[in-house]
């Protein structure tokens, strides 16, 4: 339910508040990244509208803000300008059928694997990118048709609006809490700019916000397989970076405010709202992370931020359009600058040198790649080289102790792990040619982990047959053992019977290698 006991007076007023500043933040957004993908501004009004409704509403993280996107804006363009907007409405709609099947199969949990430092890398390249797109305000159209720097004393009063935005932010809450600190830099500066008859750019500016009601309407398209080839690539990836964007968004929202919010249902929701975004003439959407910042430190953690900006944005279409375009530009790009400032880690920057290099790598790697290309790139090349990093260093930690019974059988004491990046490392451990008759491998303190490493015992085991000699496994853990059941066709080794495996260093663990190798005998796996 939306109203409950965990509602105080206090937290209506915080959400409500928050949630009309996050609607006026978000109208400039809308447009702007509805003419990035060359559609009207309406379309990215009403994804807006729709999105963000649906997943505050039903939604696994309360307080998140969704919305149309530029990240699925400069995806969108190709499509639009080669097939026209019905197929961008179809391909909403199919990408919203795609993230439902991401939450059927609940694989939203899997976001939990990004690595600290990709999230770092993601969370610092978006802040630049937002604070860099505000520049974009900075043009005006030449008579020649050309966009163009501002200069003179447009620039002037532009960018002193926008310092005074700023500095209203940061000092207003010094005299009251009462409000949030960017509604009130909002409005104040909005009312200068009216009082003085500013000549300034506007939220008019950008496009007309006035509409009514969207309608419900089948996408104009031709229903058959050469359609579904053309909408099918683009659904998949805006799918894609949807989905990730939103759930890295997630995951820096729960760090932020020590709670846990629920990726399948958050999916589920973004799957549904993009559905219903298609059929009324929406061009879809996902986590807005500017916005959600501004949520999240005015303090509005409750579902209630979300549907409050929501209708909020909806009020302004219907019945408050042409107040809303009076909002100076300035006003609104001085937000989203502090929105930058303070969703970028600056705290990343003094890790330099304290924590692996290849970290740091990853982090830079995956905000440049943000930057410079597109965030499901960076997110999932970020993932792949942290995976890489992670294989190398553990290949390397392969080590051996060798000792010797009172049979002056050689004994290779392993330590840790066996996988695919061993192979190498694990050969050269081995004296084959210069060993006893009788090799003893102990698997205490190693992990036997993927189908690379049976086969590289296999193929040490074959090496000994070769030469003459036998070789012993003992102390498979009961991982090794899970993994060595399916290779008994693969491996021909021999174990020491109950009683010589229970001889083997009997003073500090023979009782357990007893227990063990009756156990491997028994299971006649060798």
């Amino acid at each position: 339910m939306l109203f409950t006991k965990s509602y105080n007076f206090s937290e209506v007023k915080t959400n409500l508040l928050s949630g009309l500043t996050v609607a006026l933040a978000m109208v400039p957004e809308a447009i702007a990244f509805a003419l990035i993908a060359h559609v009207s501004p309406l379309t990215g009004l009403y994804a807006a509208i729709i999105i963000c409704l649906t997943t505050s509403a039903f939604g696994g993280r309360p307080g998140m803000i969704s919305g149309a996107t530029g990240a699925l804006a400069v995806v969108m363009v190709a499509l639009v300008v080669q097939h026209g907007v019905e197929y961008l409405f179809a391909t909403v709609v199919l990408m919203g059928i795609l993230q439902l099947i991401f939450a059927i199969f609940r694989l939203g949990k899997y976001i939990r694997m990004v690595p600290y430092s990709v999230m770092l890398g993601f969370v610092n390249g978006l802040a630049i990118v937002i604070f860099i797109a505000q520049f974009g305000h900075f043009k005006v159209m030449s008579p020649e048709g050309i966009s163009v720097w501002m200069s003179g004393m447009p620039l002037f009063i532009m960018m002193t609006l926008t310092a005074v935005t700023v500095l209203i932010i940061y000092i207003f809450p010094l005299a009251t809490k009462a409000i949030p600190s960017t509604l009130a830099s909002i409005l104040i500066v909005s009312i200068v700019v009216i009082l003085l008859g500013l000549d300034t750019k506007t939220v008019g500016d950008l496009g007309s916000i006035s509409g009514g009601i969207p309608e419900f309407r089948i996408p104009n398209i031709d229903f058959n397989l050469e359609s579904l080839r053309i909408i099918l690539p683009y659904s998949f990836l805006l799918a894609s970076i949807g989905l990730i964007e939103t759930l890295l968004t997630l995951n820096l929202i729960d760090d932020m405010t020590d709670t846990n919010g629920k990726p399948n249902k958050e999916s589920m929701a973004q799957g549904i709202g993009n559905i219903i975004t298609g059929f009324f003439g929406g061009m879809g959407g996902c986590a807005m992370i500017g916005q959600s910042m501004i949520n999240i430190n005015n303090g509005a953690l409750k579902r209630l931020s979300g549907i409050s900006a929501a209708i909020f944005l909806a009020s302004f279409i219907l019945f408050l359009s042409k107040w809303i375009e009076l909002i100076p530009l300035a006003a609104l790009i001085g937000v989203m600058f502090v929105v930058a400032e303070k969703t970028f880690e600056w705290g990343s920057l003094r890790l330099f040198g304290k924590i692996p290099k290849e970290d740091v790598f990853v982090g830079l790697l995956v905000g440049a790649v943000t930057i410079v290309a597109d965030l499901a790139i960076a997110v999932i090349l970020g993932v792949i080289v942290s995976a890489l990093f992670f294989s190398w260093s553990h290949a390397k930690k392969i080590d051996i102790k060798i000792s010797y019974n009172r049979d002056d059988w050689k004994i290779y004491g392993l330590q840790g792990t066996l996988f695919f990046a061993s192979v190498k490392n694990f050969h050269e451990l081995f004296s084959v040619q210069e060993d006893p008759d009788n090799v003893i491998i102990d698997f205490e303190n190693v992990r036997v982990v993927d189908h690379s490493a049976i086969m590289l015992i296999d193929n040490l085991a074959n090496k000994y047959k070769v030469s003459g000699r036998k070789l012993h496994l003992i102390n498979l853990n009961s991982d090794c053992l899970k993994i060595l059941n399916g290779a008994q066709d693969m491996i021909e080794v021999n174990l020491l019977d109950t009683v010589k495996a229970a001889s083997l260093r009997a003073e500090d663990k023979s009782k357990r290698n007893a227990q063990l190798a009756l156990r491997l005998k028994e299971s006649k796996i060798f």
